[in-house]
């Protein structure tokens, strides 16, 4: 089984190239992030002319979320973190073929002073009593998408620079390590990985080029799911397309 996660930044723009990447790598689940489409503007017609079944989520211009599953439609689908007021369109979550699989895009949190990271911290806490909740229903779990955290230094290409910046802060990585101490485990550092591994790259200063990126896309497996791993990759491919997301797909493999 085969699960990818992939901030497309723009669905209506990214759409062609997300197709030809499904048929280049046929994964049984994909999620996606910034679909930045409401819901009656969501392709699904083109997707499931694919073999895709897809649950979706979104809003008008930010946001925006969806999960693609190969030939069989996704169970229990919930949307947004439930308890949690918000406006914004960030989490889908569903079972596919027995595995929990939750698609998320992590607020962005602008600037550690901002009313923008207050509303991030009040969101990962929000995330953190919904992992918790599913963790005690669904034993095979998978937590993935645009985690908007670096989780460590080995995580930034230049960790002085952006030492206490968004996606580097202490707060935002103590985060990361609580879902971490819920028995997820980040599965790119399951196995020897390249050194400066990077999910994003910015659009500006040559970023992609000179490899000045970070990695922020992850995918989390439950203990059940941690021994059945056989790989996961980051598939720079697709960044050096014309017209590019500025993130890059993640993709796991399980036994």
């Amino acid at each position: 089984m085969k699960l990818a996660t992939w901030n497309v930044n723009s669905l209506n723009v990214r759409l062609p190239q997300m197709l030809d990447w499904l048929q280049a790598n046929p994964v049984d689940v994909l999620v996606l992030q910034e679909t930045k489409l409401t819901d009656d503007k969501f392709p699904a017609a083109e997707i499931e002319a694919a073999g895709y079944q897809v649950q979706w989520f979104g809003q008008k211009t930010y946001n925006g979320v969806a999960l693609l599953s190969l030939g069989e439609a996704a169970t229990d689908v919930i949307k947004n973190l439930p308890g949690f007021d918000d406006p914004q369109a960030r989490v889908i979550a569903g079972t596919v073929k027995g595995v929990r699989c939750i698609g998320a895009y992590f607020p962005n949190g602008q600037a550690p002073d901002s009313d923008k990271f207050v509303y991030k911290m009040a969101w990962l806490e929000a995330l953190q009593r919904f992992v918790a909740a599913e963790l005690q229903s669904h034993e095979k779990l998978v937590l993935m998408g645009d985690f908007n955290i670096a989780p460590t230094d080995a995580d930034v290409y230049d960790p002085i620079a952006w030492a206490g910046q968004i996606h580097c802060t202490p707060q935002e990585r103590a985060h990361f390590q609580a879902l971490q101490a819920q028995g997820l485990s980040d599965a790119f550092r399951l196995f020897e990985q390249a050194p400066k591994s990077w999910s994003w790259w910015d659009y500006r200063n040559l970023a992609f080029r000179k490899n000045q990126g970070l990695r922020i896309d992850h995918i989390l497996v439950s203990q059940a799911l941690k021994n059945d791993v056989r790989a996961c990759v980051i598939d720079k491919l697709p960044r050096k397309n014309e017209r590019p997301s500025d993130h890059a797909p993640v993709i796991i493999e399980l036994a």
